[in-house]
């Protein structure tokens, strides 16, 4: 049984920052992608930035630089840095963790719970 468990997440003002933290626990030797995706209220679940395996990255066009994506202290581990936050970025945001390293939500085994983003003044 794998467990994906995030921390980090609140309330910020626009401009600010937050930092994610994602573990992946429970079967020891595997070796996964590591993505978050985020979902706000009538919209679907979108790929925000993800980490292969090896180390490389993607990031969503609209983190325009703004999110980093880096390994935590185990293979299975990430963190997201969320700087220059605007109101649109507003959503609960959620850890992933698979075996494909796509954008597609459908393709990722195991999931975080969510936590909340909120960007507001």
């Amino acid at each position: 049984q794998v467990q994906v468990v995030e921390s980090g997440g609140g309330s910020v003002q626009p401009g600010g920052s937050l930092r994610l933290s994602c573990v992946a626990s429970g079967r020891s030797g595997d070796r996964y992608a590591m993505a978050w995706f985020r979902q706000s209220p009538g919209k679907e679940r979108e790929c925000v930035a993800r980490m292969w395996s090896g180390g490389s990255t993607y990031y969503a066009d609209f983190v325009e630089g703004r999110f980093f994506i880096t390994r935590g202290n185990t293979q299975n581990s990430v963190q997201l840095q969320m700087d220059h936050l605007k109101p649109e970025d507003t959503a609960v945001y959620y850890c992933a963790a698979g075996f494909k390293g796509t954008t597609a939500p459908s393709e990722y085994e195991y999931w975080g719970a969510g936590t909340q983003v909120t960007v507001s003044s």
